[in-house]
């Protein structure tokens, strides 16, 4: 006789000021934010850790300028110092090709993230997935998670969509975009993964030998002084490079990979890299199975890649993979509509309005959704991110944070990095509090409030 099923789903209801969905650099900061000027709040996130990319691999780029002047403070200064300070962090260090490269123990982020929220008096709630958003007169109410066969419906007054793609604002009905105007093909994203074993001193010595390995592409501008010995004396750098050695070997049919160029990014810890060079194209990653895809494709080109690397490249013979992300590094897909929106025009210009919220200097960086190529455009200096473009006009009471608000396509080629978000993530966790405060909606928020608690705490530097 079949037993009968005598337990249920269990549901549980959490009433808070703030709710934040997405734990990773926009939410975490927008999380911190919130509470520190005198919200309740609520974080969610369908991994085991908070942090998304930032733990990674991936360094922090956009802190400096062209010119090497930080333009973003904040939140985001605050984990760097929290980690230099446990020798975990290796500083800004300027670079001919991203304007400055931040080096940090991804690990250990996850450790201070965590920590910072804890002390903030946040609720962490992890491993759990969101599965519906209620909208009430056009107003959103509340949101629906599960996980472990237990659905959590929480209630907020304001919610921050910290997903990245956008997730709480798609349920919602919001309009957004995808992909470029011409094609909506989106960025391709990779599968990062880490190495030990790594001979730096050989791999420089070959690349002495061979300085045609580090000219750049043209699509790329690339300030002088991207060589050795740049490398030899910054704690922080990314090498990018190998093209003609990576071009010689398809020729002869020992590489084959999707990429021009090797991308890794050195460590705090001798001998060991973290290596973006994987590159999924004609990518959606707000498909299941485009996701499922992704994952397949990476695994098996970070196989590849490691043959190549220690059959072909001095330095790697003896590396070894030390770990895979758990997750891709999705650089693009769903972008909504504001009450503003960030435009390359104004980007390029380097235009700031009063209403900025954050700066963004990181070059415009546009990889290719179906070939190997990447285009890298420089910024003279500095562009301001409206708060306009972190709060929907469609749904009250719903702030967006991170490379979900609104912006075009080539705007997010630059806004897109973790030092932005973090930025972007700080400020509408502030309009989410005042919102809770005042009793008035975000839109009704004035800027100068929001601008003026972000210069408070050093969050906008000024240039």
């Amino acid at each position: 006789m079949k037993q009968e099923r005598k337990e249920f789903m269990k549901t549980k209801t959490y009433q808070y000021d703030v709710a934040v969905i997405g734990g990773g650099p926009a939410g975490l900061s927008a999380a911190l934010s919130a509470a520190r000027h005198g919200s309740k709040v609520i974080i969610l996130e369908r991994n085991d850790y908070l942090g998304g990319n930032a733990v990674s691999g991936l360094p922090f780029l956009g802190f400096l300028d062209k010119q090497g002047r930080q333009v973003i403070g904040g939140i985001a200064q605050e984990m760097m110092d929290a980690l230099t300070e446990l020798g975990m962090c290796l500083g800004h260090n300027r670079c001919p090709l991203h304007n400055s490269v931040t080096v940090f123990h991804p690990d250990i982020f996850k450790v201070i993230a965590m920590k910072k929220c804890q002390e903030a008096g946040i609720h962490v709630l992890l491993h759990c997935e969101l599965v519906d958003v209620n909208i009430e007169n056009r107003r959103i109410t509340q949101v629906s998670v599960m996980g472990k066969g237990m659905r959590a419906d929480i209630k907020a007054s304001v919610f921050i969509d910290g997903t990245g793609d956008g997730d709480v604002a798609y349920l919602a009905g919001c309009s957004y975009e995808k992909g470029q105007a011409d094609t909506g093909l989106m960025q391709p994203p990779t599968l990062m993964f880490s190495l030990c074993g790594f001979n730096e001193e050989e791999f420089f010595n070959y690349l002495e030998e061979h300085p045609e390995d580090l000219k750049p592409s043209e699509s790329m501008q690339v300030s002088k002084g991207y060589d050795v010995p740049y490398f030899k004396s910054h704690p922080s750098y990314v090498f990018l490079g190998l093209r003609s050695k990576l071009a010689e070997l398809k020729k002869e049919g020992k590489n084959p990979l999707s990429r021009d160029t090797l991308i890794y990014i050195n460590s705090v810890n001798p001998g060991q890299i973290y290596v973006n060079t994987t590159r999924i194209l004609n990518f959606d990653g707000t498909d299941l199975d485009e996701l499922t895809r992704g994952e397949q494709e990476g695994m098996e080109q970070i196989m590849q890649l490691m043959k190549l690397l220690k059959n072909e490249i001095p330095g790697f013979e003896n590396s070894y993979i030390s770990s895979i992300n758990p997750t891709m590094g999705v650089r693009e897909t769903r972008r909504f509509s504001g009450v503003k929106r960030l435009v390359i025009d104004d980007v390029v210009k380097g235009y700031i309005p009063a209403d900025t919220i954050a700066l963004g200097s990181y070059k415009v960086d546009i990889h290719s959704a179906v070939d190997d190529s990447t285009i890298l455009t420089d910024l003279e200096g500095p562009y301001g991110i409206p708060l306009g473009c972190l709060i929907s006009n469609e749904v009250d009471g719903l702030l967006l944070s991170g490379r979900n608000i609104s912006m075009d396509a080539y705007s997010l080629g630059s806004a897109r990095i973790m030092p932005t978000c973090m930025a972007i993530g700080e400020a509408a966790g502030i309009c989410a509090a005042l919102s809770v405060e005042r009793g008035i909606l975000p839109a009704e928020i004035p800027y100068e409030d929001v601008v003026a608690l972000l210069k408070e705490a050093n969050a906008i530097l000024s240039v």
